[in-house]
């Protein structure tokens, strides 16, 4: 794994309607490396993605984000891919009238059959039956998210943000999902998994913590699965919901 910082979050904050949604946010990711960011639903895992994607309404009203040795704050998100920066959806998107063949081909500039074959294989959705199929309403949601991830594959980029990989998957294990991340960072992809289930720490180098739009840990895997199961989730447990996320509490709002 290359030591060297690829995204460098630095001092991230963001407001909705005078309510902070990232606090502070402090956060590296090394090139090749796994870096888990685990937090409880509410916590800002979502919006902190959608921010260092560059997506409509999530510009921060304060801090840096830098790739590489640029700094992207302020860069619209065409930019931010340009530069080799992506986001696989928790809700994947649908394509009417294309097929998953020429999804998967999007990203590259010479069609290589046997790599998207190989990224279809790595999901468990065999070439010969979907090569055809069309990415809309005819898929399921879990088909579509192994999709998704498949085109994240073939993409190859430098960094990948994907948020809650785990999520409406059908017939695609944890281990398997492992699999593919650790693959993708082989091939030389920085991953910041997101999620929140501790089981799917296991596969980083390195892990954050996220509670009320702040990053309250980083550490080793291990560390940051005891810290989870021991505090975050017996809070989940028992609130049902992150308070501030209640009507006027002032709080964080947002995955």
């Amino acid at each position: 794994m290359d030591a060297h910082p690829l995204l460098r979050v630095e001092n991230l904050s963001l407001f909705r309607d005078n309510r902070p949604v990232l606090q502070d946010v402090n956060l590296t990711v090394r090139s090749s490396q796994i870096h888990a960011l685990a937090g409880i639903n509410g916590s800002g895992k979502s919006s902190l993605a959608y921010a260092l994607m560059g997506c409509t309404g999530y510009k921060p009203d304060r801090g840096r984000i830098w790739f590489g040795d640029e700094d992207i704050t302020h860069l619209p998100i065409h930019e931010r891919a340009r530069l080799g920066l992506t986001l696989a959806w928790q809700e994947p998107v649908r394509f009417e009238g294309i097929t998953v063949e020429k999804y998967l081909t999007l990203s590259m500039q010479t069609p290589d059959r046997s790599r998207i074959s190989e990224a279809l294989e790595m999901v468990n959705l065999p070439p010969r039956i979907y090569l055809r199929r069309c990415v809309d309403s005819t898929l399921s949601g879990g088909e579509r998210k192994r999709v998704e991830l498949a085109a994240i594959y073939v993409m190859r980029p430098r960094l990948a943000i994907l948020d809650e990989p785990d999520s409406g998957i059908d017939a695609l294990s944890l281990d398997d999902i492992s699999r593919l991340i650790r693959r993708m960072a082989e091939m030389g992809t920085a991953v910041l998994l997101i999620t929140h289930r501790d089981e799917m720490v296991e596969v980083a180098d390195e892990a954050s913590i996220m509670c009320m739009g702040m990053v309250i840990y980083t550490g080793s895997p291990a560390e940051a699965q005891h810290y989870y199961r021991t505090r975050c989730q017996s809070h989940a447990e028992l609130l049902s919901k992150q308070p501030w996320l209640a009507p006027f509490s002032g709080g964080v709002s947002g995955e």
